[in-house]
């Protein structure tokens, strides 16, 4: 009977054996071995408040029609949020964030 070993495991001799021949940086691997640790080891993103939506396309000077394009979502989905009858997630709440540190310019 074989003994199944860890996908994360088996990255990781890889990635060293590879970094030990040269051909990837110690660095690089780091990287990769971070991606691979699951959602438990990753931040959730904050919740944002329908409130918050809303500020967000009015400071830009944005319809709910063009907000909704730059987020590649419907124009419903946009009034949902800002409503409170729905939670973004995904994508778009990452590019909500994105807006909210940087600007709509970040996007543009």
């Amino acid at each position: 009977m074989s003994k199944k070993t860890d996908p994360s495991r088996r990255i990781d001799e890889a990635l060293l054996e590879l970094a030990g021949e040269g051909l990837v940086s110690r660095a690089t691997g780091d990287k990769i071995t971070m991606r691979i640790l699951g959602d438990e080891h990753r931040e959730k993103p904050p919740v944002l408040e329908p409130e918050e939506i809303r500020a967000l396309r009015e400071d830009a000077h944005l319809s709910q029609a063009i907000f909704a394009k730059l987020l590649n979502v419907t124009t419903g989905y946009v009034s949902q949020l800002e409503r409170g009858a729905k939670r973004p997630t995904g994508a778009a709440l990452a590019l909500l964030h994105v807006i909210r540190r940087k600007g709509i310019q970040a996007i543009l």
